[in-house]
């Protein structure tokens, strides 16, 4: 892109932030539809604004994580039901047992570590304050590689870079 480049009118980091959020949607459905059972090695961490409208989690999470939380989806979760805009699972924390709802645009990043596959994403809460940063050269990077020690080649790994003007 040129410093003659005009602003786009068409909200496309939005639309792929979107896109993205409705691939952690079918994947988390695939497995709802399944019997709640992860297929082989597979499993989930789903990192997510706490304080995003629509979340509902415990009080006493919320107080340990006021800001983000990460959830894994392995063997002891149950309850899995996804919807439309988000999904619902019972987790055990510590030895108690909570519900948790989940917006997908509270999500901030979704990982299955079992095939070095992950989604980042800008948390899409427009009543949390944005924390103060330098400029950044893009508008959203959705990377996330495996271990650098596995030997991996990061050929799974998705990224969506949005230039910015100069």
């Amino acid at each position: 892109m040129t410093e003659d480049t005009p602003d786009s009118l068409i909200p496309y980091d939005e639309i792929v932030q979107e896109a993205l959020r409705a691939v952690v949607g079918r994947v988390l459905g695939e497995i709802e539809r399944g019997g709640s059972e992860l297929p082989g090695n597979h499993h989930f961490y789903i990192t997510f604004k706490t304080g995003a409208s629509g979340v509902s989690i415990p009080a006493h999470l919320r107080e340990r994580f006021p800001d983000e939380m990460t959830i894994v989806l392995q063997n002891k979760f149950w309850d899995l039901e996804v919807r439309e805009d988000g999904f619902t699972v019972g987790l055990s924390f510590n030895q108690i047992p909570a519900k948790l709802e989940i917006p997908f645009a509270a999500i901030t990043a979704f990982v299955d570590p079992a095939v070095d596959f992950g989604l980042q994403f800008q948390a899409s809460v427009s009543e949390l304050a944005p924390e103060e940063h330098e400029d950044a050269e893009n508008d959203a990077e959705v990377l996330v590689q495996g271990d650098p020690d596995d030997g991996g080649d990061g050929s799974n790994v998705v990224t969506v870079d949005f230039g910015r003007k100069k």
